[in-house]
């Protein structure tokens, strides 16, 4: 058997009865919303199966469809007919019928016709799969209070699997993005059924969540913490009070589960739990206005925490017009994109005279480590989002900032290869090393011992910071006219 074949093997081998579990709970077809609601509580399930006479299944009814309802009969909201699997059916075929259904669960249903058990998607795909995949899956389905303490762990273990297995570090941050950011969708609509099932309502206006920072461009490490804020709909001025006082206590329920999950707290309030990152449409397009026109210290700071922002939740449209508005107002302000490479201007990359590598001597217990952050990946991030930005380029991932430059002609093939490889070489000394801390216990963090990396390595070190330095030098003659 080839190592392809060995890889994909299970999923044609197993059977539903390897994996399924126990079964839902039951509802005679001849009950209420009240019973379903009841027993999703007792049995903490997100379904219940409807049964008719001789206990043969009929329908389907999920947490989602009884929200708000308080006494309706089961069989004017269950879903029918409802696919279903049976024990000795082939694990790859009751996949292929929940993805055609868009079904996250099918009952299993034996020779009699009775329910013998459940099986949910996210777990065939687990067994089905590489067992970092399944961790990933798992991650990504936590909802509840207690699983949400074991989202960090499975995280750091899915990403030291995927490094081990030699997956590069952009497929690595990639996926460690996408389960960040399904974490923040279900933690969102989690919270939305539940403020709806306190009689707060429905959200009084259409929002977006978006994430900013490393989140936003797709970049994410081991522990990130909160850079996120609420992107409103329209709507009258007079209704302000009643529609901010459902967002904060939605912006409080949001930031804490995910405290909980393992991404803490903003230290420097960057939540939406502060009004600065709370807005309308309009009102948001109005701050842009105000940072691109009055460049100073603190509008520098902020605008560079918002431009790489991306949505997580909601339908994208005011995302998108507030990007559309970014991307057509940041060229047109010469003067804001000056003063925001002079801020950046003192932060070099972590190279001494010679090609010799410099470690960072301001560190504390850090001294002597390469500060591959703050003067290796820094530096590369901002000098290619400063060209992006002027060039008006939508994309929000350095990556893609890359190369849309290259596509432009504002890159060669050369410096392209070199930057592009920096970025990539960079990425994975620091996940190898917050994955090094954290089994050592020690502060975690992107300080990497020049002892601990081989001689190739340092070799394609140096010739990375060389090529993030021979960018930032022409940024700062292209920005400011100085040579």
């Amino acid at each position: 058997m080839s190592e392809l074949q060995s890889v994909y093997a299970p999923i044609f081998q197993l059977r539903v009865s390897d994996v399924m579990d126990s079964p839902l709970p039951v509802v005679a077809s001849d009950g209420d919303s009240r019973e379903v609601v009841r027993l999703l509580r007792l049995h903490r399930q997100g379904a219940v199966v409807v049964v008719g006479p001789h206990q043969r299944v009929i329908g389907m009814v999920t947490a989602h469809d009884v929200i708000g309802m308080h006494s309706v009969p089961v069989r004017k909201i269950m879903a029918n007919p409802v696919p279903s699997a049976r024990p000795d059916d082939y694990l790859y075929q009751a996949i292929s019928l929940m993805r055609r259904h868009d079904a996250e669960c099918l009952p299993v249903i034996g020779d009699g016709g009775e329910v013998v058990g459940t099986l949910a998607l996210h777990r065939a795909l687990a067994a089905a799969l590489l067992p970092h995949l399944a961790l990933m899956d798992e991650l990504t389905r936590a909802i509840d209070h207690e699983d949400l303490k074991s989202v960090r762990e499975a995280q750091i273990r899915a990403a030291g699997l995927l490094l081990r297995d030699g997956v590069p570090a952009r497929d690595v941050q990639a996926l460690l993005s996408h389960c960040n950011n399904a974490l923040y969708q279900r933690i969102t609509r989690s919270a939305v059924e539940a403020l709806l099932e306190e009689d707060w309502g429905p959200p009084p206006v259409p929002f977006e969540v978006i994430v900013m920072g490393s989140g936003g461009r797709g970049e994410s490490f081991l522990f990130p913490d909160q850079d996120n804020g609420f992107v409103l709909d329209s709507y009258p001025d007079d209704n302000h009070l009643s529609v901010d006082t459902y967002f904060i206590e939605l912006a409080r329920r949001l930031t804490g589960l995910l405290n909980g999950a393992g991404i803490p707290y903003c230290r420097g309030a960057v939540m939406a739990t502060n009004p600065l990152w709370r807005k309308r449409l309009d009102q948001w397009q109005q701050q842009l206005s105000y940072w691109l026109t009055r460049p100073g210290s603190a509008t520098l700071r902020l605008s560079d925490i918002f431009f790489d922002f991306q949505p997580v939740y909601g339908q994208g449209r005011l995302s998108r017009i507030l990007r559309q508005e970014l991307v057509r107002s940041v060229p047109r302000h010469h003067a804001f994109l000056r003063m925001m490479e002079q801020v950046q201007e003192g932060h070099g990359v972590a190279l001494g005279p010679f090609r010799r590598l410099a470690p960072d001597s301001d560190a504390g217990v850090q001294a002597g480590r390469l500060n591959l952050k703050y003067h290796g990946l820094l530096p590369l991030v901002e000098a290619v989002r400063l060209m992006a930005l002027r060039e008006g380029i939508a994309a929000s991932a350095t990556r893609e900032r890359i190369a849309e430059l290259h596509e432009k002609g504002l890159l060669d093939d050369d410096e392209r290869e070199y930057l592009s490889a920096a970025f990539e070489h960079l990425t994975t000394l620091v996940l190898r090393q917050q994955l090094a801390d954290h089994e050592a216990r020690l502060p975690v963090g992107a300080y990497v011992p020049p002892e601990a990396l081989s001689r190739r390595e340092r070799a394609l070190l140096v010739d990375g910071l060389q090529a993030i330095a021979r960018l930032r030098a022409r940024v700062h003659s292209e920005f400011t006219g100085i040579i």
